[in-house]
């Protein structure tokens, strides 16, 4: 048997010349009809995703915020940690009558902290007796926590000694001291020292 070796030039079917100019037309009606149709490449879709926290998460936000996220860091993250979920018309709904909860919460407090810092205002000085010295000097000085047990005798209210502040007391007469109650509401008081 013979090998026969065809080629490019020496085959008979590239050679016949009604052959090829019909190839020709064919490559230029593909070409053509190619350049009908025009390619659109879809826009990358965004990989996000709305969410809400359940807790204070660093970098990121609090609790209760809304805020979208890629969705990997949500997916590979945020939700095994169960910190945050994803946004629903029912967890919005739920997430408004917290805020009002919270809020009216707040309101509650500061009404409260405004009537005893009327009380307060009202009740006239608190007397400070100490062991006197020369003139109008004591022995020691008065502190916050003297205030707070006086108060806490006399009013029987608690008041946290850090939200006291007072002048340095080291004579007899009469002072002014502040109670921060609320971050809105401060309480002056007045305090009448004097020696035994």
């Amino acid at each position: 048997m013979a090998s026969t070796n065809l080629s490019w030039t020496s085959s008979s079917w590239l050679q016949n010349p009604t052959l090829t100019k019909n190839i020709n037309i064919d490559t230029t009606k593909v070409a053509y009809r190619a350049s009908i149709f025009t390619i659109v490449a879809q826009k990358k879709a965004k990989k996000t995703r709305k969410i809400i926290l359940k807790e204070d998460v660093t970098a990121l936000g609090k609790k209760g915020q809304l805020m979208d996220v890629k969705a990997g860091y949500y997916r590979n993250y945020l939700l095994p940690m169960g910190v945050a979920s994803i946004v629903t018309p029912g967890l919005i709904k739920e997430m408004k009558i917290e805020e009002e909860r919270i809020e009216a919460e707040k309101k509650r407090v500061k009404e409260e902290a405004q009537q005893l810092a009327l009380i307060f205002e009202t009740v006239g000085a608190f007397k400070v007796k100490r062991k006197g010295g020369k003139g109008k000097q004591i022995f020691g000085s008065v502190t916050a926590q003297d205030l707070v047990d006086i108060i806490k005798a006399q009013l029987q209210r608690d008041v946290d000694k850090r939200f006291v502040s007072l002048p340095e007391i080291r004579e007899t007469g009469e002072y002014i001291a502040e109670l921060k109650l609320h971050p809105d509401v401060t309480a002056r008081v007045r305090l009448t020292v004097y020696a035994n």
